[in-house]
């Protein structure tokens, strides 16, 4: 006979094996999509968790903010006054006193309104495509760090490849020793030369981990850093995209600042309209306290008075700021052909590296390294050589994936700069 303590003690740990199946699951996964991280996945991340982003995202809210701001008209007021209080006579503090309730509305004149919505819709603009360049540029530096660890799985291959020949080496080497073939200097020069790629070894672990540290910040995954492990390989060569056009005005920092250039002659405008005096209008309802069958009536008009300042200030200030947004532009056009120039080069010179390596460095030091070794396994050549041309080939390999990692980061940094330039 089982027992309602007993019921709720089965329902309990039915409960707790669900509970972490499916969580152990989902983690499963999560760990799985970080041990073989594509392109595609990590920017999925990084659009999540990126806090660079997260920021611009909240400079765009409060533009958004600032709209609903300048879209506001004066706030009428409501005011109540009692006068004439007095003793009296009979000591009826209230008697003969007057009760005034007010109703002033502030109307602005010179289209002040107008030019602060015209303003902030300007502003708000140009932070949609602060927004914009923000992401272009924080996309690029993703693939940037996501082709430095691939650069870094690549050099830690290649260094533990060249450890475990050395492994191979040293023991035939050790057999050619005893037989009297070889002399034991040129044994220590082989364990020196082993121990020298250890450290190598060691080095490239180090240089992955930084790796995986730089990205997983990157993509808010920094807890889970050293999971991170990319999948995708490089990209292939694209011959003379380099040569595309490019048009800067559609750049999203041009943009930008042409928008804020509007804004501060709209400002400038606003400060001239400061000039134009904005007029208030009141009425009231005044009771007598000795007459209780009638109320009056009154209305008033206020005009400020421009006797001691004029709004030279403000008037001098926008006319700064409007100067100021137009070196901006002046600035940013700069900038942008400076950058297009700087891509436009990085990209031809990592094209023309790859090439190079492709089909001329890897060919021939491996047809150096094969020779080597045929040469010393006959006895024809010195360990001295053979290392030598080891040694060749390792640091070819490992430029050749360094030519691969700067031309992927060029590659991406050419096409999201072009995908910029073709927007409306």
């Amino acid at each position: 006979m089982i027992t309602i303590k007993q019921s709720f003690r089965h329902i309990f740990f039915i409960f707790l094996f669900i509970h972490f199946s499916v969580y152990g699951n989902e983690l499963g996964h999560a760990q799985n999509a970080l041990d073989s991280l594509t392109l595609k996945s990590a920017e999925a991340l990084w659009l999540e968790k990126n806090r660079d982003l997260q920021t611009a995202k909240n400079q765009l809210d409060m533009a958004k903010a600032d709209t609903l701001t300048a879209s506001q008209r004066p706030n009428p007021q409501l005011s109540y006054n009692l006068n004439n209080v007095g003793t009296g006579r009979d000591h009826r503090y209230l008697n003969g006193s007057d009760h005034v309730v007010r109703l002033d509305q502030t109307f602005e004149r010179g289209d002040k309104r107008d030019l602060r919505m015209k303003s902030a819709d300007y502003r708000l603009n140009a932070s949609q495509e602060d927004l914009n360049s923000i992401t272009r540029q924080s996309r690029t530096l993703l693939y940037q760090l996501y082709y430095q660890l691939l650069l870094a799985q690549e050099k830690l291959r290649i260094t533990e490849e060249s450890a475990e020949l050395y492994v191979k080496t040293i023991e035939v080497a050790q057999l050619r020793f005893k037989a009297g073939d070889i002399s034991a200097a040129e044994l220590s020069r082989i364990d020196l030369d082993k121990l020298r790629l250890d450290n190598d070894v060691f080095q490239a672990r180090n240089n992955l981990k930084q790796a995986q540290i730089d990205l997983g910040i990157y993509i808010g995954e920094e807890l889970n850093a050293p999971l991170l492990k990319a999948s995708d390989t490089w990209p292939n060569i694209t011959p003379n995209l380099y040569q595309n056009p490019m048009n800067i005005e559609n750049r999203a920092d041009i943009k930008a600042a042409k928008l804020r250039l509007s804004a501060a002659e709209t400002n400038r405008e606003l400060a001239m309209a400061l000039k134009k005096r904005d007029v208030t209008i009141g009425a009231q309802i005044e009771h007598n306290s000795l007459d209780l069958e009638s109320n009056t009536v009154g209305i008033g008009v206020s005009i400020p008075l421009m006797t001691g300042y004029a709004y030279e200030g403000e008037v001098a200030r926008a006319e700064s700021e409007y100067q100021a947004a137009l070196l901006e532009l002046n600035h940013a056009h700069a900038y942008a052909i400076s950058e297009i120039n700087k891509a436009r080069g990085d990209l031809k010179t990592a094209e023309a590296r790859v090439t190079h390596y492709d089909d001329n460095l890897l060919k021939e030091a491996d047809k150096v390294l094969q020779s080597a070794e045929f040469a010393y396994k006959q006895g024809a050549q010195s360990v001295m050589d053979l290392l030598d041309a080891r040694r060749t080939y390792k640091a070819t390999q490992i430029e050749a994936a360094s030519a691969r990692a700067d031309y992927a980061s060029a590659l991406a940094a050419w096409q999201f700069l072009s995908n910029e330039s073709d927007r409306p």
